[in-house]
């Protein structure tokens, strides 16, 4: 009974987000409130041992989403998107290659970097002038330029921290390129016949040089802090502060950023405390499936269970649940951060419509994946665990 409920007012509060989305942090805060009076007078649960182990996460995430918004500000002062214009092609393949280039720089970067950097740079070559579904498709981008690496994702750098290993992980790249190929074409068309790419007039803009610089340093303290203390929102921090010496931030975008992060921290904190004990047997339709429900509950928790259960093929679980949350805008990290920028983007309906063809690329990126290289559940990554029954009959077969 208790656990219906929680589902139901989870449910309830992503469809009044998909309905009001214009009220969409006030929605979620009460959602958030309801889940948690159920869970505390319905359960034994306590909030303290939950934020304890929750906390890390939140702040990590508020952290990036602030941090990034600087570091898009400071790209978009560097005049490089502006270079951009000097260098795409017109037309739509100039949008499908943008796209190209967000998901390459995903998987050296963290995908919210990456949608933030891609979002400024089609704010200047499309005049401010963006389309939903072209959107969209850079939240895919980033998400699938990231789902192959273990530096590209949250969940893959969990995966990795976990044992798995990063050559498993790469194996996502396979039905990310697939997934790129199809809505990135459709996306870009999408794009050219609301607003082509517009190349700069007027003379040259100059590279600032110092502000490359900052987003370079950025960029380089998210990753070495990342992998060495899995805190990446420090590095960025302490990176925005030294530059701050060369170029001051642009504070004013702060707020703004800051209500777009407990937005998304409300409904990872209501996902979070969902009664999702256990999961289906470790199989690709699972993995199918976790992708899915990841576009309406955090991916993090939903990869957590994954890698306590086992038994999967750790590419698959990184595609699907590093790719899916982008069938919705508040599917993803990336998605909330890019919503930002682009607060048409905050419905539900129209991403779905407009960003149609992000979906479907989920589903030929599985198919392409499942084709080319099948379901090859991996051993037990950590010692003393042992696969199931039936995925232990699967490793046993001549030729896996």
């Amino acid at each position: 009974m208790i656990n219906a409920l929680l589902f139901g007012l989870f449910a309830a509060t992503l469809f009044g987000i998909a309905i009001f989305h214009k009220l969409a942090l006030r929605i979620a805060l009460g959602g958030l409130a309801c889940v948690l009076l159920v869970r505390i007078v319905g359960t034994d649960f306590s909030v303290v041992s939950h934020l304890h182990h929750e906390g890390h996460a939140l702040l990590n995430l508020f952290g990036l989403l602030l941090g990034f918004a600087v570091l898009a500000n400071y790209f978009e002062r560097s005049h490089l998107p502006d270079k951009l214009t000097e260098v795409l092609p017109g037309g739509r393949f100039g949008a499908f290659l943008l796209l190209v280039l967000v998901a390459v720089m995903s998987s050296v970067l963290d995908n919210i970097a990456a949608a933030m950097i891609g979002g400024a740079a089609a704010m200047t070559l499309f005049q401010r002038r963006v389309h939903i579904g072209y959107i969209a498709a850079i939240v895919a981008a980033s998400n699938a330029g990231g789902a192959g690496s273990v530096v590209g994702d949250t969940t893959t750098t969990m995966m990795w921290i976990d044992g798995v290993s990063p050559l498993d992980v790469a194996e996502a790249a396979i039905g990310a390129v697939v997934a790129l190929a199809f809505f990135g074409w459709f996306a870009a068309s999408q794009q050219c016949s609301l607003q082509p790419l517009v190349k700069a007039t007027g003379g040259k803009k100059h590279i600032d040089m110092p502000s490359v610089g900052i987003v370079l340093l950025i960029l380089v303290g998210a990753i070495w802090t990342n992998l060495q203390w899995g805190f990446p929102a420090a590095g960025v921090w302490g990176a925005i502060l030294v530059g701050g010496l060369l170029r001051k931030p642009e504070w004013s975008l702060l707020p703004g950023a800051a209500l777009g992060a407990c937005f998304l921290i409300s409904l990872v904190m209501s996902a979070s405390m969902m009664p999702v004990e256990s999961l289906p047997p470790a199989t690709a339709w699972t993995a199918l499936g976790l992708g899915v429900v990841s576009a309406f509950f955090d991916n993090i928790p939903l990869t957590a269970l994954a890698l306590k259960q086992g038994g999967y093929d750790w590419g698959f679980v990184a595609f699907c649940v590093g790719y899916g949350g982008s069938m919705l805008w508040f599917g993803s990290s990336a998605g909330v951060a890019i919503s930002g920028m682009f607060p048409e983007a905050k419905s539900a309906k129209n991403w779905l419509i407009s960003g149609w063809h992000v979906a479907v690329g989920y589903f030929l990126g599985f198919l392409a994946m499942f084709l080319i290289l099948g379901w090859h559940p991996h051993a037990p990554h950590k010692k003393g665990a042992s696969l199931p029954a039936h995925v232990d009959q699967v490793h046993s077969q001549p030729g896996r």
